[in-house]
């Protein structure tokens, strides 16, 4: 090898190793570990917060390392809340209506037909309600804090056997469905069940559940549940939900003041991630689904019918049944005041 490559490479590295100070030097601070529990495997719903965890390795560098245990590894689904409160890890993934007594203020997000599912709206509503005082004192119960929205898109529903294509067919099947959603597919008649999605497609395959509503459509994919459907709803967006991520109170005022910073600011690049995810996800999934599956689409008239039936009045009923727990109606009013300002600044 000639004299002038080496030279030429020995610059070229020397430059590396002083681009790689300079980014070291980002953020300094102490070395710093953190375990976050999650259920399932890597997917669309955890893209954020990996990416995330690689930018702030990378910030930091590699002195504040996050690590996402998938599968359940520190906690079962419905336990997180808890492990959180005995501080046995740092952060953790929640779904709102796997323990709606343990986040009550939190089941507003699981309501049906509230003015969520445009990407740019959700990252506004569900960011400003994360730093709701009830939203808020439900997870400082947990010796949690609020971080950052898994943005769910709306939910569609897949199942096995006759389609439903009448409202009315609904009566007697047993879905899986969680929060107001839930109760909106009571109202129809169906028999709810509130099923963790780790056991969602066991379930199915035994038989043991007809249909279930999951964020369309990558947790149908993730869950296999697409493997065993045989027909999908494609225009029901009967409502969504929050798993969301949270952290553990006590390990986040631990942290030096810089570190807390870069969290916070990687939040909106966190969202960004995530819906980039769910869109690549439907792209993939859409034609598979429209291939394998029938899709059930349904009229003006029925949706209507449904929202009529399923909205005001569980809307309603959820107001009244936690108005002793917290301001119920301010919570409820706060979600379409922030989808009202979000779509009057776009």
């Amino acid at each position: 090898m000639k004299f002038s490559t080496i030279k030429k490479q020995s610059i070229l590295a020397t430059l590396l190793l002083a681009s790689t100070a300079i980014n070291a030097a980002e953020v300094d601070g102490p070395e710093v570990n953190w375990s976050l529990s999650m259920w399932g495997n890597p997917r669309a719903l955890s893209a954020g917060i990996e990416a995330i965890s690689d930018r702030v390795e990378e910030a930091t560098g590699g002195n504040f390392k996050i690590n996402v245990f998938y599968g359940g590894q520190l906690s079962g689904a419905r336990e997180n809340l808890d492990g959180l409160q005995l501080n046995a890890f740092e952060g953790a993934a929640i779904c709102n209506f796997y323990h709606p007594g343990k986040n009550p203020a939190w089941m507003v997000f699981s309501l049906p037909f509230l003015p969520l599912g445009d990407p740019a709206i959700d990252k506004v509503v569900r960011s400003r309600m994360f730093e709701h005082p009830a939203i808020v004192a439900d997870m400082e119960r947990w010796n949690a804090l609020p971080y950052l929205s898994g943005l769910l898109p709306q939910y569609e529903i897949l199942g096995k056997g006759d389609a439903p294509t009448e409202l009315s067919d609904w009566s007697g099947m047993r879905v899986r469905a969680g929060g107001g959603l839930g109760s909106a597919m009571e109202v129809l008649g169906a028999v709810k069940q509130t099923l963790p999605a780790g056991e969602t497609s066991t379930a199915f395959q035994r038989g043991a559940v007809d249909a279930a509503a999951f964020p369309f459509t990558y947790a149908h994919v993730s869950f296999g549940i697409a493997d065993e459907a045989d027909w999908f709803t494609g225009n029901l967006a009967p409502g969504t939900s929050e798993c969301g991520w949270v952290l553990n109170k006590t390990a986040y005022e631990a942290l030096p003041e810089q570190y807390q910073t870069l969290l916070m600011d990687l939040r909106d690049m966190g969202m960004d991630v995530e819906q980039a995810a769910y869109a690549t996800q439907d792209e993939k999934n859409m034609p598979v689904f429209r291939e394998t599956m029938t899709e059930i689409t349904y009229s003006d008239e029925q949706l209507a019918e449904f929202r009529k039936i399923a909205g005001q009045p569980v809307w309603d009923a959820w107001i009244a049944a936690n108005a002793d727990k917290f301001d119920a109606q301010g919570v409820f009013d706060a979600v379409f005041q922030y989808a009202e300002d979000a779509k009057a600044s776009q």
